[in-house]
């Protein structure tokens, strides 16, 4: 009997699931496979007696770029809507926000309430690809963003130890035409506010400085003050650390995982950067520029208008993170420590820090369900899928959260199909999400061979990517497949297309 499209996504699921895990595992063995559509694997066919398996080899890609790059900020036919509801988001982060003004935009009351008495979204520079940019631009952010965003020309893959170029994606003008969305940096503090201004302003209810003291039963809040609320639905955008995770998994959490890594971030002075005729090249032609090399890389870009110069240094870290020291002159001298013998260019501009932060980086495993049992209480965002940041995609997973969920709500004609439609849009997202969380982790391993044979097979396979089309590139944002799956994906559409199957297969 023929496999069921519903019955392959559960089977994806579950590769995707082992495949996490492999990568987490200090004993892994390599490289093999991905559930994802990619060919980023296929040189290590010529190392390993086995070729690289992909899901692109077994099955079609169907998540198909888009033809247009127009976007349109015009609120849907609101005569396409057949239900209201009252919706209830917890946290006032990227994705609680997202998620707000999707579901605004299409009718429902939406109230959000944070913990934190003012928004405080730290970090530094955060990257937008086109599949949450086109999202972001078609609800109105766009306008929210005037003067915050730099779009790079390219993503120029570096050798460690001297800056050689190994690969480069170009992304002004071309990721336009291919996916139809512009590929931005911005100041995560800075998409913050604009996505807070664009939901307030939608009519989005943003009460700071509530937070939830536990989830109950029948979409029930109650509050550390004491105040209850009940909605139709609740849904938790509350972070890596959610305490509704465990509400929804009935009793037994699944916290996200150290990945074996921790990241430095950094924002340098591009004045000071401009000085120096060694490294002003690096804000003197705006673009993203990462070295890679053993077990480390390091990630530079300008933001804010190309005012600043971001910086993201990826280094192995197997300790607690509660040992470790904040003081700045130890964790800039243990920073410096890491590359000091990398490409002297990189070497010069991480001695212009002057100071910087160390965060332990964190990943989770594919959830077996987001839904709490009576489908009153949703995770998404972080809660559900956290991810190492290796393909820039953990807040555009929870931008395409939002817009799946609103979509989905949309089709719905009575409120007896809702549970049906949360179902849904939890195996969707689940697989899409727990994909992007592999795809991430594969970066970890294909940026960070130790010089040796298959660093030289990787790099010789950059190298050719560039004058030939096909045949697979480590460089997951030019392998062809890899880049039509993560930046060509319509979350709406997407999820459209799984409700329509539901509705229309027979139910046993």
């Amino acid at each position: 009997m023929a496999s069921s499209p519903i019955s392959d996504r559960e089977d994806t699921i579950e590769r995707c699931r082992a495949h996490v895990l492999s990568l987490l595992n200090k004993q892994h063995g390599g490289l093999h496979k991905t559930s994802y559509p990619s060919a980023s694997l296929n040189f290590l066919g010529k190392l390993n007696s086995n070729p690289p398996s992909t899901a692109a080899q077994s099955r079609p890609n169907h998540n198909s770029p888009p033809r247009t790059s127009t976007y349109s900020s015009s609120k849907p036919n609101s005569a396409q809507r057949q239900i209201k509801l009252d919706i209830i988001i917890s946290g006032a982060g990227l994705g609680g926000l997202s998620t707000a003004i999707a579901l605004r935009r299409h009718g429902h009351r939406v109230s959000i309430y944070e913990k934190a008495p003012a928004l405080n979204e730290v970090g530094a520079g955060i990257q937008v690809p086109p599949n949450s940019s086109r999202l972001l631009l078609k609800w109105g952010v766009g306008s929210y963003l005037d003067g915050k965003t730099a779009e790079p020309k390219a993503i120029r893959m570096r050798r460690w130890k001297n800056g050689d170029v190994l690969s480069t994606t170009t992304l002004k003008g071309e990721f336009r035409e291919k996916f139809g969305a512009p590929y931005f940096v911005v100041h995560r503090a800075g998409l913050q506010g604009a996505l807070y201004e664009c939901a307030r302003d939608l009519g989005v209810e943003v009460l700071l400085g509530k937070g939830v003291a536990r989830y109950e039963e029948g979409g029930k809040l109650v509050f550390e003050d004491g105040d209850v609320r009940i909605a139709d639905l609740v849904i938790a955008a509350d972070g890596i650390h959610s305490s509704a995770r465990k509400v929804v998994l009935g009793g037994v959490d699944q916290p996200p995982r150290e990945a074996g890594f921790a990241a430095y971030r950094a924002v340098v002075d591009v004045e000071l950067m401009a000085g120096d005729p060694e490294v002003a090249w690096l804000v003197d032609s705006p673009g993203q520029n990462l070295w890679i090399g053993d077990g480390r890389h390091a990630m530079t870009y300008p933001i804010a208008s190309g005012k600043s110069f971001n910086m993201v240094l990826s280094h192995p870290s197997e300790t607690d993170p509660s040992t470790w020291s904040q003081d700045q002159e130890t964790i800039i001298r243990d920073m410096k420590e890491h590359f000091e013998h990398w490409d002297p260019c990189l070497v010069k501009v991480i001695n212009m820090i002057r100071t910087t932060l160390k965060w332990p980086l964190l990943t989770g495993t594919p959830l077996t369900k987001w839904l709490s049992s009576d489908k009153k209480l949703l995770v998404i965002g972080d809660a559900a899928h956290a991810m190492v940041p290796y393909m820039s995609e953990g807040a555009a997973m929870a931008v395409e959260d939002g817009a799946a969920l609103a979509e989905i709500l949309s089709l719905i004609r009575s409120p007896s199909e809702l549970q049906d439609a949360l179902g849904v849009y939890e195996r969707v997202r689940i697989l899409r999400t727990g994909q992007m969380q592999e795809a991430s982790l594969v970066n970890g391993k294909l940026w960070h061979f130790a010089d040796g044979s298959e660093q030289r097979a990787r790099d010789e396979a950059m190298k050719k990517a560039e004058s030939a089309s096909g045949g697979g590139n480590p460089n997951q944002w030019s392998d062809d497949e890899t880049a039509s799956w993560a930046y060509g994906y319509d979350a709406e559409s997407e999820v459209k297309k799984a409700w329509m199957l539901w509705t229309s297969s027979p139910k046993i």
